[in-house]
């Protein structure tokens, strides 16, 4: 098999090429991007870390009596809350929501209005097919090279290298929610004289909702599992303390930062859980 190895495709310099192509012709454009992407998460930052942490915790409890109409969910939101302030990772359970949570507004503005187009055009859904499942199997370590290269070292990388690991799932969950509208619905909307925006918002996105807010909790979960991952290229968080257990062997600290991490995994779980709503 010697022969064969020594007709190596060159992938690696293909793709070394293609980065710095990118680099020397459109350096402005991931400056531009990462001011932008820096200002997203220096407003959701503020938000959060500007009140006391206990107007944070009530905002949470309030939203998840909203979501839910459950106490017994607002109990365990509160509970959970004050764990992780009791457990000290206050400051970095608001940084890993605002990764998250710049995550989710990205993906979600890009992923919907894409599963749309995808479901109202075949031909593109298989073009983007093999690209979304290039991005989902590739270890999210790979993104982190690149985004080292285009955006340095903090958050921003881990935003954008979060952002390429979750993007497939609201896409896919939208096209999902948008075909698998019923004919009859359609065929009905149309009889009716409704425009193609009619039949978009007041039928596909109505019964496609369920499958989209599906798609919401999947990048929420998707988005805290890069959260260790972001930490590698200083992206602050909960994913700090976690790689420095690591790298000290320090049993407790690596216990009491991923349990926090499990925490707050399950109430933003809860929270977005369609199903649990009355």
């Amino acid at each position: 098999m010697n022969w064969l190895t020594e007709w190596k495709l060159p992938l690696g310099k293909w793709a070394q090429a293609v980065i710095d192509w990118l680099q020397i012709n459109a350096g402005g454009f991931f400056d531009a991007l990462s001011a932008l992407m820096q200002g997203l998460i220096n407003g959701i930052l503020w938000v959060f870390e500007a009140p006391p942490p206990l107007v944070v915790i009530a905002v949470f409890v309030a939203l998840s009596w909203w979501f839910q109409r459950s106490w017994k969910l607002s109990l365990f939101v509160a509970i959970g809350f004050l764990f992780i302030v009791n457990q000290g990772y206050w400051s970095e359970t608001t940084e890993s929501l605002t990764l998250v949570l710049s995550a989710c507004v990205v993906c979600m503005g890009l992923g919907v209005p894409i599963g749309i187009a995808a479901a109202h055009r075949p031909r593109l859904y298989k073009v983007l097919q093999p690209v979304l499942d290039l991005m989902q199997t590739l270890p999210g370590f790979v993104y982190l090279i690149p985004a080292i290269v285009f955006f340095g070292i903090g958050m921003v990388p881990g935003l954008i290298a979060t952002v390429i690991f979750v993007l497939p799932a609201p896409i896919r969950l939208t096209y999902l929610g948008v075909v698998s509208t019923p004919d009859t619905l359609t065929e009905a909307a149309r009889a009716f004289g409704a425009t193609k925006n009619q039949l978009l918002w007041k039928v596909e996105l109505p019964y496609a909702l369920p499958q989209i807010m599906a798609g919401l909790n999947q990048t929420i979960m998707l988005s805290l599992s890069m959260v260790v991952i972001a930490a590698l290229v200083g992206a602050d968080g909960l994913g700090v303390p976690v790689v420095r257990a690591l790298n000290t062997v320090n049993t407790a600290l690596g216990f009491e930062s991923g349990f926090v991490i499990v925490v707050l995994a399950i109430i933003l779980d809860r929270m977005l859980r369609r199903e649990g709503k009355k």
